[in-house]
């Protein structure tokens, strides 16, 4: 619209002869450009002032040893550029009395040419309980408080052949637990996929990832909102020379 208005005002009062005689007024917008500019515009005066993921990685072997992986990860959006804070943590407790008995074999390679959203079970064993679960949640309110102090970039522990991670680096965001000779828990978000994986190769084991996704929206001024919108609008705007 803003592109026939523009035209119509540059045009002289002989409109009728002049857009024949000139039809280079207009530059056509190729169709690849079109699709570019798609979700582009600003739906409402609600907007995302805070994105946060919650990782929890939970197991509990078959000869009692528990290994937990977390992390928390905020985005603070309301200023002009995002804050990040991030909160890593993992345990083990226990001795696994029975390390080492796995009962098969599984090969998880083929998840990482996977991309977008992955959930995958793989269980070489008898008696397993294993459970991914990933939640959106979008609410309108007080952002979260961000945690006070410093965090580490990772947190990570090994403790009689149990591995416990939980980190955030240029490849993304990761929380993995393993055992030797008994499997891997694990769930991530880098720039291909979210996945969450459980593969176990024993019996008895119970395992699960939880990943949950939280949206905070605020109300922007009606000004502010119509100042975008029309700021975007001129921006994709092409209009050619006369």
């Amino acid at each position: 619209m803003l592109l026939l208005i523009t035209a119509f005002l540059a045009a002289p009062a002989c409109a009728e002869v002049d857009a024949v005689a000139r039809p280079a007024a207009l530059q056509e917008i190729p169709d690849a450009e079109l699709g570019a500019m798609r979700g582009r515009y600003i739906v409402g005066d609600d907007r995302i002032a805070w994105f946060g993921v919650t990782m929890v990685s939970d197991w509990l072997t078959a000869g009692g040893q528990r290994l937990q992986g977390a992390m928390t990860i905020g985005f603070d959006l309301r200023g002009a550029r995002p804050e990040v804070s991030f909160l890593p943590s993992v345990t083990i407790t226990g001795v696994d009395t029975a390390a080492a008995t796995g009962t098969g074999e599984v090969d998880g390679s083929g998840l990482a040419n996977v991309g977008g959203l992955m959930q995958a079970v793989q269980v070489a064993g008898d008696g397993n309980t294993a459970r991914n679960a990933l939640s959106l949640r979008v609410r309108e309110g007080v952002i979260p408080g961000r945690a006070g102090g410093e965090a580490a970039a990772s947190a990570e522990l090994r403790v009689d052949g149990a591995h416990a991670r939980a980190a955030l680096d240029d490849a993304g965001a990761r929380v993995l637990l393993q055992v030797a000779g008994q499997g891997a828990v694990e769930q991530w978000i880098d720039a291909r996929a979210i996945g969450q994986s459980i593969r176990l190769t024993g019996d008895g084991h119970m395992a699960g990832n939880r990943l949950q996704l939280d949206l905070v929206r605020q109300r922007a001024p009606a000004s502010q909102t119509i100042h975008q919108n029309l700021v975007q609008a001129i921006g994709m705007t092409r209009v050619g020379g006369l």
